[in-house]
């Protein structure tokens, strides 16, 4: 069976070598909307750039439903490939790769048809700058489709141990993007329409490629058209294992327009800061993020195996690589604040605020980058429920701990950034005492009889 196993070696060099593509493909994954970012706020102006900002939750919503429901095909591959059930992992795989091609219309249709009513009614967009931040999100909207191509595809090659051929669709990716950006944005001035374009032509080059790539690459993928089947019990499996990994990322999503609603309560220039501080955000979390992912894989696989002795080294050593990682992040963010935001073309009211809003959020990455691979090593043993939990009872505390805070005058619109403490505190506490109790064990057994 062609593929990568990660049931054999030292876990640590296994996981770290596994994990690098990804958080390469992560960050320029992620490139995407700091382009747009970047450009939108110098050559567009700072209302544009916060119209971007404000369909961020939305983005977020749809993305959480591609990842998470990818992730969960990526466990069931994982799985059945450490098992060597190659002629079930072809069949899972169809399924999978069709029930999210479907998924990716109907989002698509729904992003388009909901966009204004969720910018004005539930993220309480400015009226100033709802009319680009419509626009903008329904022509990113019409590209969904690819997106959720692209993560089904990518899940599929993850779960038998490829990750770094991703890396390089999202890199001939990201330079579509780059160009197509400052050539629609700069050169045509087409402000927020023309940063959606360039993003929904980037996502359709890196989907198209990673089909192409699958199909050539492994004969086991390589179906002709009437064996590509969709069988619903298979999907459903799929449907099961990334339900509670979607639900995860979009309760994050969700919950986010609460802490948006109170960021917008502020103005514009606090928006256009949550902004940039979220993408910023993003980047810093991203080798934890990378790490939960092939936490997920490598528990998967080595489930399958039957190496449970192999999964309990590996989340040491995985969380070990990821504090290494994050206090270097830390330091670098936290003495290069200042010059980071600035590149994203703030005024100056909003770079002190998202100056204070990145310093806080690196102070807080020590408990996240402790918790956070362990929730891959949950999803890989079939105890994808509780990250969901997890995820759920952080953002909780954040949200609430935002609206009851900031009515202190002492505290007040900091509390945009320091509910940070307060949630990835508790998700490091509820996530340890978990794994300490061993709980997810009993649900590591295979569950992939097809």
């Amino acid at each position: 069976m062609e593929g990568r196993t990660l049931t054999e070696g030292t876990p640590w060099k296994g996981i770290l070598s596994f994990t690098f593509p990804i958080l390469m493909g992560l960050l320029l994954q992620q490139l995407y909307n700091t382009v747009d970012t970047i450009v939108v706020g110098n050559f567009a102006g700072e209302a544009p750039l916060a119209a971007v900002g404000a369909c961020g939750v939305l983005t977020m919503a749809f993305l959480a439903l591609a990842n998470g429901f990818s992730a969960g095909a990526c466990v069931l591959i994982a799985q059945l490939f450490g098992s060597g059930k190659e002629k079930e992992m072809r069949k899972q795989a169809s399924s999978s790769l069709l029930l999210m091609l479907g998924m990716g219309v109907v989002a698509t249709v729904a992003g388009i048809l909901v966009s204004r009513f969720a910018l004005k009614y539930i993220l309480a967009t400015p009226e100033s700058l709802l009319p680009m931040a419509d626009t903008y999100f329904k022509i990113y909207a019409a590209g969904l489709i690819f997106q959720f191509g692209y993560n089904i595809v990518a899940s599929i090659l993850r779960g038998v141990g490829n990750s770094k051929a991703t890396l390089y669709f999202l890199l001939i990716a990201s330079g579509i993007n780059i160009v197509l950006d400052i050539v629609f944005v700069y050169s045509l001035n087409m402000g927020v329409a023309g940063a959606a374009i360039a993003t929904d032509i980037a996502q359709a080059a890196s989907c198209i490629a990673a089909i192409i790539y699958m199909v050539k690459k492994y004969p086991l993928f390589r179906w002709k058209l009437k064996e590509l089947t969709f069988e619903w019990p298979l999907a459903k499996l799929s449907l099961k294992a990334g339900f509670p990994m979607a639900l995860q990322q979009f309760i994050v999503s969700f919950g986010f327009v609460f802490i948006q609603r109170a960021v917008n309560s502020y103005g514009e220039a606090m928006t256009a800061s949550f902004s940039v501080a979220q993408k910023i955000e993003t980047y810093m979390i991203l080798p934890a993020n990378a790490l939960m992912t092939a936490q997920g894989t490598y528990t998967g696989q080595n489930i399958g195996a039957g190496r449970m002795d192999r999964v309990m080294t590996g989340a040491k050593h995985t969380v070990i690589i990821s504090e290494i990682i994050s206090v270097c992040v830390l330091m670098i963010v936290f003495v290069f604040a200042g010059p980071i935001v600035s590149a994203f073309g703030l005024g100056a009211e909003a770079i002190g605020y998202c100056t204070s809003h990145v310093r806080c959020v690196a102070l807080c990455l020590i408990p996240f980058a402790s918790y956070f691979p362990l929730l891959g090593l949950f999803q890989g043993a079939n105890d994808a429920l509780y990250s969901t939990f997890v995820a759920t009872s952080a953002l909780a505390i954040r949200v609430v701990s935002t609206y009851i805070l900031q009515e202190i005058p002492s505290i007040g619109y900091n509390m945009i950034w320091w509910n940070t403490i307060f949630g990835w505190g508790i998700g490091c506490i509820v996530t340890w005492v978990h794994f300490g109790r061993g709980k997810w064990k009993q649900k590591s057994m295979v569950q992939t009889k097809v």
